[in-house]
């Protein structure tokens, strides 16, 4: 007997190389052997085999395997793997979600010939129309930019693909509608947002003139009047005249002077389908950039319609990089944009006091027509805390509310020690507002200030008692004040919350408070990240099994975060929340960034296995040092993979210094 186990181990390297060579040859010769010829292998086979298949083979089997109740999960990670590197966590925990992540990644990559190590081993594979067609079918995010000739050339039936199933698009740079070669961009743009299902916006470069075009038509009622002038234009000269909008602080990046024969490029014709270009008797060049007429023009005759072009709607508008110029062209669109549901404005800078009021008075405007349908504002950077109030009195009908606060050392203050609310009118004018109740559902506040208006973010929660989601960050207070008013405020008013995250805050003398909000509470999500919450207390073993103890109480409540609180040995009590009569629902506990040493992380999953969790535990143990003894961290993850879904990724001793000063 034991000959015969020995021989079977020798055997087992060589089955396996044997296996890999045939898992090999069943992806380069795919084609040949057929779908039906994967299908008809047993189930484990096919398990195996999927991690060495090609996105596109992947693809094509997915449906025939899902029916067979086979999930290609395995293989798409193993893509993910492949691409991002075995130290990248990958958290993906549906077949379509890790589908839908491969083919985002890739095809930008592959669509615009940008490169990567994946793509440059995978080439053969990826760069076929077969690929780009699948990855089509499955992105919801198409992000512009050069070149995109394709699309109304060879690759035109990708276009009507992606008019189909794009909801979102983004655009990458900034298009100078003086060029002739920028044509094409505005045509794709036109019919991604017009012609197709798109309804969300992301723009990541300051470009007026642009932002100018882009919304011109598509819910707002106003129109520019250089725009105006600019788009019916038939002349390239007239182009040139358009830079008087740069009078009205909506300059672009690039020149808007430049004439139709600036350079050897802008004569190119767009694609091979159409010439754009036209002469008058005089023999200048002329062009447009009415999106009607750029239809009209690049779209082939067979598929040309009679009427006009429908105007698509923007309802989600996103600007990575807000500069004042963009945010004036915005304000004169804001007051009849009354199809935009949610609006996101973020600055590279702080936001001037005058930029944040120009925007309240535009805001205020749209709130006054009962036609508006702002319900999600998102804004960052604020200079101080108090604007965050002018905004919601600006914005009365606005249920999900994400600011980001910067404090600066210089520059005006707007009423700065004024105890009330304030409220712009269109005039300018500052007037008192009672304390409305307020329709905020979620609520988002992520500052970066020497102290915080503590009374200020209290009143607002008080004034919010149907929030369902709260996100406060780094809120600093006074010596000798505590965050424990901001909990007990939240015990009072906040009946229906749902998801609470505190970020960045010192939370060690809040105990009490914790224990009496999770007393009668219907949380789902709870987070208390780098809050320090151990650091005072005295006894820390005790002190945790009472916090425990509480979340065992809440029975909605399935996912867990106390990352960066220096757990350390203290771990090990957690590892309770799953034992006695009625254990925890959590469903994912984060613990990463605690300094959890191996034989720490050991003696919790010899406790975890004791009392493994009633559902499998999604368990984050990044950034904890394993290797200082990797055979204890490996044999750890061993116990607790029967139950867990690990993510852990590698850790690097040098590291631990900048992990302790950060925790401490």
């Amino acid at each position: 007997m034991p000959d015969t186990v020995r021989n079977a181990n020798q055997r087992a390297p060589k089955e396996i190389y044997l296996k890999e060579i045939c898992f090999q040859a069943v992806r380069e010769h795919y084609a040949a052997l057929g779908i039906e010829a994967v299908l008809d292998l047993p189930t484990p086979l096919i398990t195996d085999l999927l991690p060495h298949l090609t996105v596109c083979q992947l693809d094509e089997l997915q449906p025939a395997l899902n029916q067979r109740g086979i999930s290609t999960h395995s293989g798409w990670i193993g893509v993910l793997q492949d691409m991002c590197g075995p130290n990248h966590v990958i958290d993906f925990n549906t077949e379509e979600a890790a589908k839908h992540e491969v083919m985002r990644m890739l095809f930008t990559l592959v669509f615009y010939g940008f490169t990567n190590p994946f793509v440059k081993r995978n080439i053969t594979n990826l760069n076929t129309p077969s690929f780009l067609w699948a990855a089509a079918k499955c992105i919801k995010h198409f992000l512009l930019t050069t070149p995109v000739e394709r699309l109304t050339a060879e690759q035109r039936p990708l276009l009507e693909l992606l008019e189909k199933r794009i909801g979102s698009v983004g655009v990458s740079q900034c298009i100078d509608l003086s060029k002739r070669k920028t044509q094409t961009a505005l045509y794709v743009l036109h019919r991604l947002l017009d012609h197709g299902v798109a309804k969300k916006l992301v723009v990541h470069v300051q470009c007026p003139i642009m932002l100018s075009w882009i919304l011109h038509g598509r819910g707002s009622q106003y129109v520019n009047p250089e725009l105006r002038n600019l788009m019916h234009s038939k002349r390239a000269s007239c182009i040139s005249q358009a830079a008087s909008f740069s009078a009205d602080g909506a300059s672009c990046s690039s020149s808007l002077e430049a004439g139709a024969s600036e350079d050897q490029d802008d004569q190119a014709t767009p694609c091979k389908r159409s010439r754009l270009e036209y002469y008058e008797e005089s023999g200048e060049v002329n062009f447009t950039v009415d999106p009607q007429v750029l239809c009209q023009s690049f779209t082939p005759c067979d598929g040309r319609s009679s009427g006009a072009c429908p105007w698509g709607q923007i309802e989600c508008l996103e600007i990575r990089q807000c500069g004042s110029n963009s945010l004036r062209v915005l304000n004169s669109a804001l007051p009849t944009f009354f199809c935009l549901r949610s609006l996101t404005l973020h600055s590279i800078a702080t936001f001037r006091d005058s930029d944040v009021l120009g925007l309240a008075r535009a805001l205020k405007q749209l709130s006054e027509s009962p036609h508006s349908s702002l319900t999600d504002l998102s804004i960052s950077v604020l200079p101080y805390t108090r604007l965050m109030g002018i905004l919601l009195d600006a914005s009365p009908n606005v249920t999900s509310l994400h600011v980001e606060i910067q404090t600066v050392m210089w520059g005006p203050r707007f009423l700065p020690h004024h105890p009330r609310m304030a409220e712009l009118d269109v005039s300018g004018a500052v007037k008192l507002l009672p304390k409305l109740e307020l329709p905020l559902e979620k609520l988002a506040v992520k500052v970066a200030e020497l102290q915080t208006d503590l009374h200020f973010i209290t009143s607002v929660l008080c004034r919010s008692p149907h929030l369902t989601s709260l996100h406060v960050a780094g809120m600093r207070l006074p010596t000798g004040s505590s965050q424990s008013q901001l909990l007990t405020a939240l015990s009072e008013s906040s009946h229906f919350l749902r998801t609470l995250n505190l970020e960045d805050m010192k939370l060690s003398d809040c105990l009490p408070e914790i224990l009496n909000l999770l007393r009668d509470c219907k949380l789902e999500e709870l987070r208390f990240n780098d809050c320090r919450l151990l650091e005072k207390w005295s006894d820390k073993e005790e002190n945790l099994q009472q916090l425990v103890a509480a979340l065992k109480t809440v029975p909605s409540l399935h996912t867990l975060s106390l990352a960066q609180n220096r757990l350390a040995k203290n771990v090990c009590v957690l590892a309770e929340l799953f034992s006695g009569p009625s254990p925890s629902s959590v469903k994912r506990l984060d613990i990463s960034s605690n300094f959890i040493q191996p034989a720490e992380l050991l003696e919790f999953a010899k406790r975890l296995r004791t009392h493994p969790p009633l559902n499998r535990l999604t368990l984050d143990l990044r950034k904890n040092p394993g290797d200082r003894d990797p055979d204890t961290w490996n044999a750890a993850l061993k116990r607790l993979r029967p139950f867990c879904v690990l993510l852990v990724e590698g850790w690097n001793s040098t590291d631990t210094m900048a992990d302790h000063i950060s925790n401490m």
